[in-house]
């Protein structure tokens, strides 16, 4: 367990603090090979999030270009090398390792929450409102059952990729890193409240996947904020 951690709820600080021991070590020549491949799924994978996002909200192209983002990701995830996904310390035996199930739900439905009383500041700013509005012009023009179903599979695989596949790929403060290279593929948007919504989620996962060692936590948290803001977005801001 990490030596000492800051003070909050225990639940929280098994998801994010106190790191379990695990032996997930690449090789000198299989992290060599992640990185490549990780830093060239990267770039990819930033062009097709620019493209999909700069098409016309209503259109038809919309849908193929966002779950090709996802096979992107995916793809790219699982050419790198093995995946895992994780554990964490039972609240009731310190002994006893488990899968991040409930814990990873609730930190997405509470970082959901800090976004939505974001957003009620956010949408008193114009050039801000502008921001939110014209990613959700896409909810407003799509078939529902079709955005929540994109929304689900393109969190699994950015977190797939980004927590597990670079997570791995990088030997010297990951969270930061990775973060960072979330942030610059979500900049490839042009939307800066995008970009801004990249860099609390990836410090949130990221530390989820430095506890728990695997993706499940991270793409759990990823899912439910995701599919709670498609929700919470159109009511707040009107669409």
């Amino acid at each position: 367990m990490a030596p000492s951690r800051p003070s909050m709820p225990r639940w929280v600080s098994r998801s994010l603090w106190d790191v379990v021991p695990r032996d997930h070590r690449d090789t000198s020549g299989a992290l060599r090979r992640r990185q490549a491949v990780t830093i060239a799924f990267v770039l990819l994978g930033a062009v097709v999030l620019g493209i999909s996002l700069r098409i016309e909200p209503g259109s038809g192209w919309f849908y193929p270009a966002t779950f090709a983002l996802a096979v992107v990701w995916t793809i790219g995830a699982f050419a790198s090398g093995p995946l895992h996904l994780g554990r964490i310390a039972s609240l009731r035996d310190d002994d006893r390792l488990v899968r991040p199930v409930l814990a990873p739900v609730l930190l997405g439905l509470g970082l959901a929450g800090v976004f939505v009383v974001g957003a009620l500041v956010v949408r008193e700013i114009p050039w801000l409102d502008r921001q939110v509005r014209s990613v959700l012009d896409f909810a407003d023009q799509g078939s529902l059952p079709l955005l929540v179903l994109i929304t689900a599979v393109n969190g699994v695989a950015e977190e797939v990729f980004f927590r597990g596949a670079a997570y791995a790929a990088v030997p010297r403060h990951p969270v930061g890193w990775t973060t960072v290279a979330y942030v610059i593929a979500t900049l490839a948007t042009g939307n800066v409240m995008l970009a801004f919504a990249a860099i609390l989620l990836g410090v949130v996962v990221g530390l989820e996947r430095r506890a728990s060692g695997g993706i499940l936590g991270p793409v759990l948290t990823h899912c439910t904020w995701s599919l709670t803001m498609l929700f919470a977005l159109p009511l707040l801001f009107g669409q």
